[in-house]
């Protein structure tokens, strides 16, 4: 099998649109969480907050493309089209065959589809539906939009997990490259934000909804007084490639992708099950030839959700024991579904490269069913040579990735 080498990064979130501002953001301890004017307007949603990314130089992008793209394909191109560059990938490799682009995403573009409900149903006329709004609609939007804007000829692939996505995304792109049919991968995760997104979650009683008039103090992982998730948007990003031929390039490399594994749960569908938890973090480090002691920093997936919270904490406790640090980066950006993986990634290899941990944010007492694990409440300095990534999904669908500094 060949290794595989992580060698661009590009983000799109709450915090900006790039990879700076997300990190900057973050080690600021600054919250992109707000409230949601207008929201109010549904009947029932409890949660009024969310963590909106804005559209940026969207019309410089050719209409002929933008035409079939919803805002999370718009944001999957901009943090496409950066990582490449700083991957320093020129656009005339994306045609060889060679390089591939596999992005998730819970579903289609939110706001075009309910623009479609919206247009069609009042007197159920298919005639009034604009004939691009398909293509924003289809599950595979990201992926197909980013491909077909940057004329990738390579593997064009979509995975759909939900929360899962983009670490399902890179996962893939993995398999791919050791396996030697491709020779990189633009691979990740994106998710636009939308009162219905939100209200799928609420309708599960899974949001925040205490928080409405203080946004800056949720979502609280691991926390006391954690009340359920905030969605949030954007797109993450990562280049990955063949370890040899970054090497001949003199490519910067991130990390290595040493290890991974996903699995269902097969209990329940909403309800996270600690044991297929504990297991896929078992099965990721035994794939990456990788001890609990050796783990230096696991960044949870952590929404704030009062289950997701106490069986993911069971779980590192039972696999990694007491000690190695855990954060959530939730309380920073919302979650960000689809893209959450990718994004949450992105700022564990800043950390990497940094030396420091940043810590979860609003926790400020530990869940007493979330003690037993290190968690992390102030920034801490420490040399991370290898970190654990997981995500967990609805549908009992885990992923987790391992990396390692080189």
């Amino acid at each position: 099998m060949k290794r595989v080498v992580i060698s661009g990064v590009g983000a799109v979130s709450a915090m900006g649109n790039d990879v700076s501002s997300l990190v900057k953001g973050i080690e600021e301890k600054k919250s992109a969480v707000h409230y949601m004017e207008g929201w109010d307007q549904y009947t029932g949603l409890r949660s009024l907050v969310g963590a909106p990314a804005k559209l940026i130089n969207e019309k410089a992008i050719p209409r002929k493309n933008r035409r079939s793209m919803g805002r999370m394909s718009i944001f999957a191109l901009q943090a496409t089209e950066q990582a490449l560059a700083d991957a320093g990938i020129k656009h005339e490799e994306l045609t060889s065959g060679r390089i591939g682009c596999i992005i998730g995403s819970t579903m289609g573009s939110a706001e075009s589809l309910n623009e479609v409900f919206e247009i069609m149903l009042p007197q159920k006329d298919l005639t009034k539906l604009p004939s691009m709004k398909f293509f924003q609609c289809v599950s595979h939007t990201a992926a197909m939009n980013v491909s077909q804007c940057l004329g990738i000829t390579g593997c064009v692939i979509a995975t759909s997990a939900a929360c899962a996505s983009a670490l399902q995304a890179i996962n893939v792109g993995y398999d791919l490259i050791r396996l030697g049919k491709q020779d990189a991968v633009a691979c990740g995760g994106a998710e636009e934000l939308h009162p219905t997104v939100t209200g799928s979650f609420d309708v599960l009683f899974a949001t925040s909804a205490n928080y409405n008039d203080k946004p800056h103090k949720t979502p609280r992982p691991f926390d006391r007084d954690r009340d359920g998730l905030v969605c949030g948007e954007g797109s993450g990003i990562l280049v990955i490639e063949e370890y040899e031929r970054a090497l001949r390039r003199n490519a910067k490399i991130y990390a290595e992708i040493i290890g991974y594994h996903t699995c269902g749960s097969g209990v329940h569908v909403s309800q996270p099950d600690k044991n297929s938890i504990a297991l896929c973090l078992r099965e990721a480090l035994a794939s990456a030839n990788v001890s609990p002691k050796e783990v230096d920093y696991i960044n949870a997936h952590a929404t704030a959700t009062i289950q997701g919270d106490r069986e993911e904490a069971k779980a590192i406790k039972e696999v990694l024991g007491d000690s190695m640090p855990v954060s959530s980066l939730k309380g920073y950006i919302g979650h960000t579904l689809g893209a959450s993986g990718s994004l949450e990634l992105i700022v564990s290899l800043a950390m990497m490269e940094k030396g420091i941990i940043y810590p979860t944010l609003n926790l400020d007492n530990v869940s007493p069913d979330c003690q037993g694990i290190n968690h992390v409440m102030e920034a801490v300095s420490k040399d991370i040579s290898i970190m654990v990534k997981n995500c967990f999904a609805f549908g009992g669908i885990n992923s987790v990735l391992v990396c390692k500094k080189l």
